[in-house]
Parts: C-alpha cells; sequence; structure tokens
C-alpha cells in the first residue's frame, strides 16, 4: 500500500517536472509573469505617496531595481512624500533600509521628503502600519484617502496593491520595476572562438543560451507568488 502510494506520488512529480520542463521551452512562463506584473499596474492620477517596498538587502536585484524606479518617478511627481518599507535600524548606515535613502538622495530625492516604515516585516503588515501612520523615524500622517503609488517588483505588484486596498487605501496605483534586456544581438559563431569540435555548436541557438533558463526562472518567480497570493486570499489579506 505504502510503495503504491509512494509510486503516485514520484508519477505525479515526474509528470509536473515534465510539463514545467517543456514549459519553458515556450514563452508561456515570460507572459504569466507579465500578465500578473500589469493587472494592476499604472499611473492614473499624482501621487501624494510613493511606498517603495524593500526587496532583498542593499545592494541586491531588486533593492536596486525598485529604488531606481522610485527615484525616477519622485523625481517626476516632485511633490510626493516618499515611504521606504522595509524592517531594519534606519540609522544604521550599513543598515538595507539606510542605504535604500542614501541611494534616492544620490538619484535626486531630497532626504526631508523620504520616510521609513521599518516595522513590518510582510506586505500586510507593511500596508497596516503605514495606514495607521506607524511610521518610523519622521512624523507622516497618512490618511486612508490618499493617493499611493507602489513600486515593487513585477510579480509581486498584483498582491502589493491588493493588500493596500484590503488595508483601507482607495486610491492605489502601482508601479512594476521591470528590468530592461540588453538590445545588442549575442550570437556568435562557435568555430570562430576555437574550442572542441565534438561539442554542439550553440551559438546562434538562443533557446538554449538565455531562453530556456530565463523562462524556467518566470516559472519560479510565477509558483512562489501563486502560493503566497492563495495564503494571502485564505487569510484574507487580498
Amino acid at each position: 500500500m505504502i510503495l503504491r502510494i509512494l509510486k503516485y506520488i514520484l508519477f505525479f512529480f515526474g509528470c509536473l517536472f515534465l510539463i514545467l520542463f517543456i514549459f519553458c521551452l515556450t514563452s508561456a512562463p515570460f507572459w504569466t509573469w507579465y500578465n500578473m506584473s500589469t493587472k494592476h499596474a499604472g499611473i492614473h492620477r499624482p501621487p501624494e505617496f510613493i511606498v517603495v517596498l524593500g526587496g532583498g538587502g542593499m545592494p541586491s536585484e531588486s533593492g536596486l531595481m525598485r529604488t531606481w524606479y522610485a527615484a525616477r518617478l519622485g523625481n517626476h511627481f516632485f511633490r510626493s512624500k516618499v515611504i521606504i518599507a522595509l524592517p531594519g535600524d534606519t540609522v544604521d548606515s550599513l543598515s538595507s533600509v539606510y542605504q535604500m535613502k542614501e541611494e534616492l538622495i544620490l538619484r535626486g530625492i531630497s532626504g526631508k521628503r523620504i520616510s521609513f516604515e521599518s516595522l513590518g516585516t510582510n506586505t500586510r503588515a507593511q500596508a497596516l502600519n503605514i495606514a495607521s501612520s506607524r511610521i518610523t523615524r519622521y512624523a507622516l500622517r497618512v490618511t486612508r484617502d490618499a493617493s499611493l503609488l507602489i513600486v515593487t517588483s513585477p510579480e509581486h505588484l498584483y498582491r502589493a496593491v491588493r493588500t493596500f486596498r484590503k488595508a483601507g487605501f482607495l486610491l492605489v496605483d502601482g508601479c512594476p520595476a521591470f528590468e530592461t534586456a540588453i538590445e545588442s544581438e549575442l550570437s556568435f559563431d562557435d568555430r570562430l572562438l576555437g574550442g572542441k569540435r565534438w561539442l554542439p555548436a550553440i551559438g546562434k541557438n538562443m533557446t538554449v543560451r538565455y531562453q530556456f533558463w530565463t523562462q524556467l526562472h518566470y516559472e519560479q518567480l510565477v509558483m512562489r507568488e501563486w502560493l503566497a497570493i492563495v495564503y494571502y486570499k485564505l487569510n484574507g489579506w487580498i
């Protein structure tokens, strides 16, 4: 009986792996990720507050990308205040939350416009803390009818915007921090570079060199975010 159950489990995961592998040979993971990113994206009004949600540490891909977008938006909407939502010590110059502020200042945002929400350790807590004006370091009043612009990683935007709306904010827009692909053509002629002639030539095969691994990365992002969305829905947070 146990062996039969184990057999079914292995068969299920084997089929799942095969399906995910096949999808990596298509553009389906990218478009799934992209649709999640743009569902609540858009800026419909000048925001009173730009809320940049902290990702990893600083420097990190997510931290730098989100900060870069927040700075561009802050320089465009020059009347908006900027809130950095990331747990940490706001007076420690080596902390990630402090370094996000320094990055914003480096990119032209006045330090007087920047505040911290450094208590919340997930999106739900950050939204509730901002809604209740529990923002550390600087006194800042945020009302429920204030217009917010959420800046976060693309796959996280759907959950983030809905979480802030569930926390009571009526006017919530979102900006996904998309990365940009390089414009250059990356193919090459294997024979001109030397190497082993018995190895297959992959210089002009973008699927093997890049697309498969990129789609695999998108699959991982989407699956992780789907699980987080289900958890948030079950808890009534979105």
